[in-house]
């Protein structure tokens, strides 16, 4: 790889993030911000979670997600169940209201993705989408090494 399309990957990436954290946090897309998004997201998809499941797998301290479960938990988006194995901990489920929260979200922020990229041909899109999820999970690689 050549020097100048490191740099050029890197400043996009920064411009990405920052654009894209601008886009999506229009209130008119929904009141989630980017950690309840991901949290909702990760429960939704693969059901009740232990935050300290959800604190490996999103690679952070379980302090924070215990703050950002607990947020939702305040706002009616999860509840806490009992965790089969070991009654002492719990789970967290999302709620009918996290459930329309996320759903709203998440078509608000697919609409938006997909006016952006309206004009590309098909082929784009879908090697696009497969270089980000390649690269997520080389972050991933690096950030447990």
């Amino acid at each position: 790889m050549d020097d100048k399309s490191l740099e050029a990957i890197e400043l996009e990436l920064a411009i990405l993030y920052r654009r894209m954290t601008t886009v999506t946090a229009s209130r008119k897309n929904g009141n989630l911000d980017r950690a309840a998004y991901l949290l909702l997201h990760r429960i939704h998809d693969q059901g009740a979670v232990g935050v300290k499941a959800l604190a490996e797998e999103f690679q952070l301290d379980i302090s924070t997600v215990s703050r950002q479960a607990a947020a939702l938990e305040h706002k009616g988006y999860v509840r806490r169940i009992p965790d089969p194995a070991d009654r002492r901990a719990f789970f967290m489920e999302i709620t009918e209201l996290g459930l329309k929260e996320f759903t709203t979200y998440k078509a608000n922020r697919l609409a938006r993705i997909q006016e952006l990229l309206e004009d590309w041909p098909s082929e784009d899109t879908v090697s696009f989408a497969a270089l980000l999820q390649k690269f997520n999970h080389e972050l991933m690689k690096l950030k447990s090494e």
